[in-house]
């Protein structure tokens, strides 16, 4: 039975309701709430905020969680880089096995990832037993509970999500160019430093967007690698709220983390289309 009544625009606020109403109570809600808290406690006011500028502990967890996550991103877009390129040069077959190994990773617990990284790292683990044993070195080396360690667990976990936008880009450049560059006589490598390198570099940037983003608020590699003597950000927020119970400072770092991802998406939308970087229709 037809309803005049109800009209197109009250059909698409039928549609659009369910979802509107799911996004405010389990998204947009929390997100009121952790700022609330991060201005009302202990006390009523930006006393919280006042911290980002005046405690050293706060500068020092930044810094490191900065420092970290530059160098992780860096780091995997090397290796990702380097691995989808050889992904996009394979054959089907090849590009399969391939595939299996980035995926992989991916389904298996983080927590069995950080853990078998420990078993390796540690002092008497198996790399630097093996190193002593080969007389390479005569003390074992400080590969974990530091900065080095946090990183190496951090680019294995950060891998996949580097290489798959770089395939998916790859994948996407007219082969033609490089036929074309080739027959104007450009060498191999002239051909993918001039044509190649420049036509994905979109699937770098949205690689290190991904990949940046998701190390800012990594917790559980950081926390087993790094042993309580090396901080991010994300760590940090845990020890105030579920430790020192001071939610205030917390959810305070919350909300700046929250701000700066915004912030940082901001910008870089105003140099690429994110959109079409994420492939949004």
């Amino acid at each position: 039975m037809r309803r005049p009544w109800l009209g197109e625009a009250g059909i698409y606020w039928m549609l659009v309701l369910p979802a509107l109403l799911m996004l405010l109570g389990f998204y947009l809600f929390p997100l009121a709430r952790v700022l609330l808290v991060s201005v009302t406690e202990p006390r009523l006011g930006l006393g919280n905020y006042a911290l980002l500028f005046t405690s050293a502990s706060i500068h020092r967890v930044l810094l490191t969680t900065l420092r970290i996550c530059l160098l992780t991103t860096g780091i995997t877009l090397l290796l990702g880089y380097v691995v989808a390129y050889v992904m996009a040069q394979a054959g089907p077959r090849a590009q399969r096995w391939m595939m299996l190994g980035i995926l992989l990773p991916l389904w298996i617990s983080v927590l069995v990832r950080a853990f078998a990284w420990v078993t390796l790292l540690r002092r008497q683990g198996v790399i630097n037993t093996a190193l002593l044993d080969a007389g390479l070195i005569a003390d074992p080396l400080p590969l974990i509970w530091n900065e080095l360690g946090i990183t190496i667990g951090m680019v294995h976990y950060m891998l996949p999500f580097a290489v798959l936008p770089l395939l998916t880009g790859m994948r996407g450049i007219d082969r033609r160019c490089l036929a074309a560059a080739r027959g104007l006589g450009a060498s191999r490598m002239q051909g993918f430093l001039r044509v190649f390198l420049p036509l994905s570099l979109p699937g770098v940037v949205g690689a290190g967007i991904l990949v940046f983003i998701f190390s800012l608020g990594f917790l559980v590699t950081p926390a087993i690698l790094g042993g309580g003597r090396t901080l991010m950000i994300a760590e940090y927020i845990s020890v105030q709220i579920l430790d020192v119970v001071q939610w205030g400072i917390g959810t305070m770092l919350a909300t700046t983390l929250i701000v700066f991802i915004f912030a940082l998406l901001a910008v870089l939308s105003r140099v690429v289309n994110l959109r079409r970087l994420f492939g949004a229709a």
